[in-house]
């Protein structure tokens, strides 16, 4: 059989959750095969997954805007989209906007107080 993959896919079985339905439905899945470029995804069963979804593996701590590639009864192909083509913002980045944001005011409070102080 002829490899059509770009890149080299590693062995792995990792524990994966995918998100659709803008994150309020979401479903477990074992991620083997993963790559920079993609993963072959274990349900029991495909069916119910749409063409274009989130991806998150906490293992890799990290979440990956995919397309589904192929699909069988309990297992899909997909391929990671490029961030580039993606408007949608990782979850994990989002998280850490957020808490940064949070820890900039908290600094812009602190620095507002200690100048007060000073006066």
């Amino acid at each position: 059989m002829n490899e059509r993959r770009k890149t080299m896919r590693a062995r792995t079985v990792l524990g994966g959750v995918i998100s659709f339905n803008n994150r309020r439905s979401s479903l477990a899945c074992c991620v083997h095969n993963f790559s920079s470029a993609g993963a072959r995804l274990e349900f029991t069963n495909t069916a119910i997954i749409p063409d274009e979804f989130d991806l998150t593996i906490a293992r890799k701590e990290a979440t990956f805007r995919a397309r589904t590639a192929w699909r069988s009864a309990d297992t899909a192909g997909v391929v990671f989209i490029d961030e580039q083509e993606n408007s949608v913002v990782p979850l994990d980045w989002a998280r850490k906007l957020k808490a940064a944001e949070a820890q900039n005011r908290a600094l812009k409070r602190r620095i507002a107080d200690l100048s007060e102080g000073a006066i």
